[in-house]
């Protein structure tokens, strides 16, 4: 029970407190409309090197009244360009009947974000997948007779509709405008002809579409190449997948997103799914000079920031998990992080079907998704509550914002042999280091998903002329360690300490967790530096931080635990589950999720509205908007229904059970609701379907307890 609480605590910290502004914490610190290029090594923006952090949130996934805020939160984390995708038949379900309305509304979100001063790379099909129903195509466009994502007149006709209406959406919001759409991606995860892209863009280019870059994603291998320059491929990695046939834990390739390798070896998600061919000429063109243009540089648009889980497949994401990732990748020479996903969501209600994938469609049927959420244990969940790893991001982010210009030109050098990089194999430290010649940063990796890495010891480092003092790396240890950085008149030779902001004249560093702190500066050795808060510098103007105190660097206010108030609320069964369900197995041979008619057999709880003036938040604030309520239960799947007093009940929230606590935020309830009900299928014995140790798979099912917090 404590257990659960410390954990739904830990998913909704935050929530209901303001985060403080991030003075100075943007992109580029440069305007809207200022000169964008790029080379192989970086985006230059108004002649400077930048190191973004792109987030993906999916706009018609959450709330309009929502978005403000949730993009305000993204900001301090640390993102500085957005990534969405506009999917098809969110906006038209209906053929000829395009709905910018509400939360499909995009131009009221691209206004939010220029408001906000954050970039945005518009994803705009036709085929986005993102684990929509038919990846995002129309059922309508399917009964055409064209063949989807070709070159046929026909097909390309019914692309420049679509387009021409996004365009409305977009126009005078273009980069060139003033305005916050820098670029945009074509299509997703296409293996097919490099023309059919370029056809994309030609439509786009005619309708008035004219940015900075275009950009497609990186995988599959295309089966005849793009034009040098005309779309920079994007890659990504992710740590688990539910799309994953296998219902065993650790299964495919995933290891090597957690080594240091260069982008030829790139291990993508496509890569994990049998999707791209690592030796490709794109993935090659990302790091080298061999056809004179100077290469793409190393760019990711799908480093897991969590994980989906499917039917079959239930990942239990661990933050660690994200932060390794990411290190690895910069470490590796990246010079642009996306996250897929940044921010959860909940799918939109469909005017004809649910919008969520399943082995029942058409196409893009690989897996059964949830009909509702889309959280994605992403940093930021898809009520806005912020996850453990929001806050470890935020010091890598900061990094990359503050030292980015001196990062982005220098080259990645991995002294560690290929030997060593195998599945399973804990002999090496994992490092890599890249330099301009003089300086240098150091990336350690002590971490893998389900490795249980041991700690190395005797370590010492050497490079551009440092040598480090021996070290211990503790088990589960990630850093950056800085090399001969210049840093307002202080020589910073070295640290077993992370940069981690420089602000004010101020310059910030963490102490690793079961490392001791030295630091080398202007010739002075300072050995077992304890952190000393942000009032006292450890060495002139050098701060040392704890961790957590610099996951939380510049926000104005943090929330604890402590600071809110927790309640139960009642709960009653008023129907036993019937005769258990037959599990199917789909067209893609797994697991097919429970139909609505399925759930009319399931286990029937009636939840009780907490009274009117309960729903205030302690300050006295106001009304349910500031609710959240955690469900702890244990089953196969779960739904929340809303219930007016006539009777009548509204779908509003599904669950997949993989041993995490069920979400909802209260307010987000429909006005007439008078009760909740929650319907839970119990699991049975030996389900083809992959759950993660934190879950408990006894057979049946039970409704624990369900928390309120205030």
């Amino acid at each position: 029970m404590k257990r659960f609480l410390l954990l739904f605590l830990s998913l909704y910290a935050s929530l209901l407190s303001p985060l403080g502004k991030l003075e100075g914490f943007s992109l580029l610190a440069q305007p809207f409309g200022c000169q964008v290029n790029w080379d192989a090594q970086s985006l230059i923006m108004n002649g400077r090197r930048v190191v973004p952090v792109m987030g993906e949130i999916h706009y018609s996934r959450l709330p309009e009244a929502e978005w403000r805020d949730e993009v305000r939160k993204m900001k301090e984390g640390g993102v500085t360009i957005i990534a969405t995708y506009v999917f098809w038949n969110h906006i038209e379900e209906v053929e000829d009947q395009f709905d910018w309305s509400g939360q499909r509304n995009l131009r009221r979100f691209l206004e939010i974000c220029k408001d906000e001063q954050l970039p945005v790379v518009l994803r705009i099909g036709p085929f986005c997948h993102g684990e929509v129903r038919c990846g995002g195509i129309p059922d309508w466009v399917l009964t055409k007779g064209c063949r989807l994502r070709s070159e046929e007149k026909a097909f390309l006709g019914l692309v420049e509709k679509l387009y021409r209406q996004i365009f409305t959406q977009v126009q005078g919001l273009q980069w060139k405008d003033g305005g916050p759409v820098l670029a945009c991606q074509f299509d997703n995860e296409y293996r097919g002809r490099g023309s059919y892209l370029m056809a994309l863009k030609r439509i786009a280019l005619n309708i008035g579409f004219d940015l900075p870059f275009y950009t497609r994603t990186g995988w599959p291998e295309l089966a005849t190449p793009v034009p040098y320059g005309e779309m920079i491929p994007l890659y990504g990695d992710y740590a688990d997948g539910f799309w994953e046939r296998s219902t065993k834990e650790g299964t495919g390739n995933y290891h090597q997103a957690f080594q240091f390798k260069a982008p030829v070896n790139l291990a993508s998600q496509g890569a994990a799914m049998g999707a791209m061919d690592a030796s490709s000429e794109e993935s090659k063109s990302s790091a080298s000079d061999e056809d004179g243009k100077g290469g793409y540089p190393y760019f990711t648009c799908e480093l897991g920031g969590g994980m989906m889980t499917s039917y079959h497949r239930r990942v239990y994401l661990y933050p660690e998990d994200a932060y390794s990732m990411a290190l690895v990748k910069l470490g590796s020479g990246s010079n642009l992080l996306g996250y897929y996903m940044y921010h959860g969501g909940t799918n939109p209600e469909g005017k004809l079907t649910y919008l969520n994938e399943v082995q029942r469609t058409p196409v893009t049927n690989y897996n059964d998704l949830p009909v509702k959420t889309y959280d994605f244990q992403a940093p930021l969940g898809e009520f806005g509550q912020t996850n453990p790893h929001y806050y470890s991001l935020r010091r890598l982010h900061l990094f990359m914002n503050d030292f980015g210009e001196l990062l982005a030109p220098m080259k990645a050098v991995f002294p560690q042999s290929e030997k060593s990089q195998r599945k399973g194999d804990d002999g090496d430290l994992r490092w890599s280091y890249r330099t301009d010649g003089q300086s240098a940063f150091v990336f350690i990796n002590n971490y893998a998903r389900f490795e249980n890495l041991d700690a190395k010891k005797n370590i010492q480092l050497s490079l551009c002329g440092v040598t480090f003092p021996r070290l211990t790396i503790p088990a589960g240890c990630m850093a950056i360690f800085p090399v001969n950085i210049p840093l307002d008149g202080i020589h910073l030779e070295y640290a077993t300490a992370q940069l981690i902001a420089h602000r004010d004249g101020k310059v910030f560093l963490t102490a690793i967790d079961g490392v001791p702190t030295t630091i080398k500066a202007d010739g002075k050795l300072l050995k077992n530096v304890k952190p000393r808060g942000l009032s006292r510098p450890v060495y002139k103007n050098l701060y040392l931080l704890t961790s957590d105190e610099a996951s939380r660097l510049f926000l104005a206010s943090e929330t604890t635990e402590s600071s809110f108030s927790t309640s139960e609320l009642p709960f009653h069964k008023i129907k036993e589950a019937q005769p258990m369900r037959h599990i199917t197995i789909g067209v893609n041979k797994v697991a097919e999720e429970p139909t609505d008619e399925d759930f009319e057999q399931a286990a029937t709880y009636v939840i009780n509205l907490p009274q009117p003036s309960s729903l205030s938040s302690p300050s006295g604030e106001g009304s349910a908007e500031k609710l959240m309520m955690g469900i702890r239960y244990h089953g196969d799947c779960a739904r929340l229904y809303a219930v007016t007093k006539e009777g009548n009940r509204h779908f509003v929230a599904d669950n997949f059970y993989n041993g995490r606590p069920f979400l909802y935020g209260l307010w987000r309830l429909p006005a007439e609701t008078d009760h909740m009900e929650l319907r839970i299928l119990p699991l049975q014995p030996d389900m083809p379907i992959y759950f993660p140790c934190e879950a408990d798979t006894t057979p049946g099912e039970r409704l624990e307890r369900i928390i309120l917090h205030h």
